[in-house]
């Protein structure tokens, strides 16, 4: 039977690219299942040109506890090489952020690769972000738990990572879902390959008595 590893993720600003290009960065509304892969590899310590096919093949699934306002960032970089490889200029670019979003994101797979990854959360190799490098966490990612549960049962038993809640969002990954994202690995992430994987939408009432990650 799978388990789910329940991750946290929390703080002022989030920011998971799922299109983004040169100066336009824009953010799902929700964390992306390659975001949160990359989330597990730095606290694995395992480099960009490692394979991945162990976590890729993991079940994600996102509960949203607090939707995100979205918020933009002129971001200026100075002496950019240019195509020509030679000419130095200035970049701006539009960067979007979630800002004060509270996730709750669901890996389901083999329980003790979900173990592993969990114990690497409590002690990642590398700092842990989510999305970017200028978005630290305020909850740390290995506050969570591993549950002998499918995924949606799992995120559905977690305590609220906010107050005042009736109802969740859920995004499951599902093969028969209406919807797609294209952010499912297809290769190590230095050669930044990425396939779409379908999706279902939900809306769950918040149970009464929820267990399982402290906020």
């Amino acid at each position: 039977m799978n388990a789910t590893l329940l991750i946290p993720l929390v703080g002022p600003l989030q920011a998971w690219g799922l299109d983004s290009r040169f100066a336009l960065r824009q953010s799902a509304s929700e964390p992306s299942k390659s975001g949160v892969i990359g989330l597990c590899c730095a606290a694995l310590g395992r480099d960009r040109s490692e394979p991945i096919d162990d976590l890729a093949a993991l079940r994600f699934g996102v509960r949203v506890d607090r939707e995100g306002r979205s918020t933009r960032d002129f971001h200026t970089a100075m002496n950019v090489i240019g195509a020509s490889g030679s000419d130095l200029r200035t970049v701006v670019s539009n960067r979007w952020y979630l800002a004060h979003a509270a996730f709750l994101a669901g890996l389901e797979g083999p329980c003790d690769l979900l173990r592993s990854i969990h114990m690497a959360l409590q002690q990642p190799h590398w700092p842990l972000v989510l999305g970017r490098k200028s978005c630290p966490p305020t909850c740390p990612p290995g506050s969570g738990t591993v549950l002998d549960l499918p995924l949606q049962e799992a995120l559905l038993q977690a305590v609220p990572l906010a107050d005042g809640l009736e109802r969740y969002r859920l995004v499951l990954e599902d093969p028969e879902g209406p919807q797609s994202r294209p952010d499912q690995p297809i290769g190590p992430f230095a050669e930044r390959r990425f396939g779409n994987r379908r999706v279902r939408v939900l809306s769950a009432a918040v149970p009464t008595a929820s267990t399982g990650v402290d906020r």
